[in-house]
């Protein structure tokens, strides 16, 4: 049962601590330790196996950047597939788009989806009922390997790579993944804080260099996920993706019409601008 205190053990030399003034829900489904608390600061806040994912307050940041970038990027997005995403926030953003033809969405726990839905619905906002959306329970891994379906963006909203996320993190998804995406398609990861996951997103780059043209990340601050600003990793055959002006990307964002709190076209551009460590991270040890 939940103290006064949650305290997330994600990371071997540092904790981080939540006050819990109410306990919404705690359980177990078939594939982790589900909890639901409230805090004050962040209001209601997920955990699975004790790690922090999400939480009301700060959720927007994490879903805008992960999702705005990559359909902006691309400008002509029909077809999108989220892996993961339980809480329903990537897809809620993704759904603004109103060019999305299909939003189809594999999540591996279908009890997480309906706890969140029952006690977050302030993140999906209704999503999962939008018609456009195809709504999968199966393994993330398995569906790539398996579907016939080809995807303008694929958005991998993993957990840590710890559990049953951590098969997200691996060679032969990546090239799976890349393996559903149409001509001139992008993927993009989730790859943690890189000050203190510094091996997660190296691992993702090293295995990003050999399956695309472009392969880089990107950064966004989330309140949340202490240690620094977060990591996303950007793929794709396409170098016009990140060759935009920030006229281009101001007029797309113009025509999308989409209701946004963290994203704008010059912190998308600002967004792939690295800073030394990060980029030492992503170069490895052979290019440095």
């Amino acid at each position: 049962m939940m103290s006064d205190w949650i305290e997330e053990t994600l990371h071997p030399d540092f904790r981080f601590k939540m006050k819990v003034e109410e306990v919404l829900f705690e359980g177990r489904s078939e594939n982790q330790h589900v909890a639901v608390v409230n805090n004050k600061t962040f209001g209601r806040t997920l955990y699975l196996d004790g790690v922090l994912q999400t939480s009301e307050r700060d959720e927007f940041i994490y879903h805008e950047m992960l999702t705005h970038v990559p359909i902006l990027s691309h400008g002509s997005v029909r077809d999108i597939l989220i892996i993961g995403g339980g809480d329903g926030g990537m897809l809620e953003e993704a759904l603004k788009h109103q060019t999305i033809e299909r939003a189809t969405m594999v999540e591996i726990d279908p009890s997480v989806v309906e706890m969140c839905r029952r006690h977050l619905p302030s993140i999906s906002k209704g999503a999962f009922d939008d018609p456009r959306v195809d709504l999968v329970f199966a393994d993330g891994v398995d569906f790539v390997k398996t579907t016939d379906k080809r995807f303008d963006v694929v958005i991998i909203d993993s957990t840590d790579p710890i559990g049953p996320g951590e098969v997200l993190f691996t060679e032969s998804f990546y090239a799976a993944a890349k393996g559903v995406l149409k001509d001139g398609g992008i993927l993009v990861t989730q790859n943690g804080v890189p000050f203190v996951q510094s091996d997660e997103l190296a691992q993702t780059m090293r295995l990003f260099k050999p399956l695309f043209a472009d392969a880089t990340c990107y950064l966004a601050t989330v309140p949340g996920y202490v240690g620094g600003p977060m990591a996303f990793g950007f793929g794709s055959d396409a170098l016009r993706h990140r060759q935009l002006s920030l006229e281009t990307l101001e007029a797309r964002f113009a025509d999308a019409a989409i209701d946004v709190r963290y994203y704008t076209p010059a912190v998308h551009l600002a967004a792939f601008a690295l800073p030394g460590y990060v980029l030492k991270t992503i170069e490895g040890p052979e290019d440095a």
